[in-house]
């Protein structure tokens, strides 16, 4: 039987709620050949007949839960993705932050961080800064809602495009920060020393995790709708320092959705002074 064939709008309606409610992705009929590609293989190593009985199972297994975010959550990203940027945090961010908080450390979130190479560049790009400037102090905390994509991450191994491209744009970088484990290229203790991952719901308020003077939150606002864009971009404020950056990814703009920031540049926005909403 082909499990494929006509699957109910309502069933189809309960799995796009299912992936709103466990990850806040809003999906509609547009995006069912995709979901459907990505659960159709787990449906049929579970042995289940169809899309609702697999409904009846992340209603009462807290695991498959789990298995499901990390199926419904699209992980790309590379290193160093969207040059400019770097290249304004490199010649910009980094120095006029340093040079304004003397002997205070610089506090980095890494938001929707997915398999880790935005968090490892950032570190890259501080440890560069440090070598120039060694009162420099960093800490880089990255978040995301996939389990299986967190330990990816944390694992700091990487092989195949991602690592082809760190190899052709930073060669100097790759012999530096990595070495070779495995038949893998792993990430070297000096950038572990300053990274660390953590699960994190962006619906959810960070309290655990701190307060940050940059937030990368790239590439994923794309994925919310408006209401969901604002909860977000909410809580994400309320975790940031006075005067904190927020970076955005290409194809995003805060223009029509968020209150409390201040376009800078392209990408780029401060926070702007509303210090009682600030986490402790």
């Amino acid at each position: 039987m082909d499990i494929d064939q006509d699957v109910e709008p309502a069933v189809r309606r309960a799995l796009f709620e299912q992936v709103r409610r466990h990850t806040g992705i809003a999906m509609n009929e547009r995006k069912w050949t995709m979901l459907k590609g990505r659960l159709r293989r787990r449906i049929m190593a579970l042995e289940l007949p169809d899309y609702r009985d697999y409904l009846q199972v992340l209603d009462t297994n807290a695991d498959e839960v789990r298995d499901f975010i990390d199926l419904v959550t699209t992980n790309e990203t590379s290193f160093f993705r969207t040059p400019r940027i770097w290249e304004y945090l490199a010649n910009e961010y980094l120095p006029r932050w340093a040079a304004a908080h003397p002997g205070v450390p610089l506090r980095v979130w890494s938001a929707a961080a997915s398999s880790g190479e935005e968090a490892w560049s950032m570190a890259m790009l501080c440890e560069e800064f440090r070598a120039r400037h060694p009162a420099f102090r960093y800490a880089i905390v990255g978040t995301d809602i996939s389990d299986g994509i967190l330990a990816s991450a944390s694992g700091g191994r990487y092989n195949g495009r991602s690592m082809e491209g760190l190899r052709q744009n930073h060669p100097a970088l790759l012999q530096k920060y990595f070495r070779n484990e495995g038949g893998a290229i792993a990430v070297g203790d000096a950038l572990r020393a300053q990274v660390a991952f953590r699960r994190h719901n962006l619906y959810d308020l960070p309290r655990d995790i701190g307060a940050f003077d940059l937030v990368l939150l790239r590439n994923v606002l794309i994925y919310f709708d408006v209401d969901g864009q604002r909860s977000v971009l909410a809580n994400v404020r309320r975790a940031m320092r006075p005067e904190g950056v927020l970076i955005v990814g290409e194809s995003e703009s805060l223009s029509r959705v968020a209150g409390g920031f201040a376009f800078e540049q392209p990408l780029i926005y401060r926070k702007e002074e509303r210090d009682h909403e600030q986490l402790a």
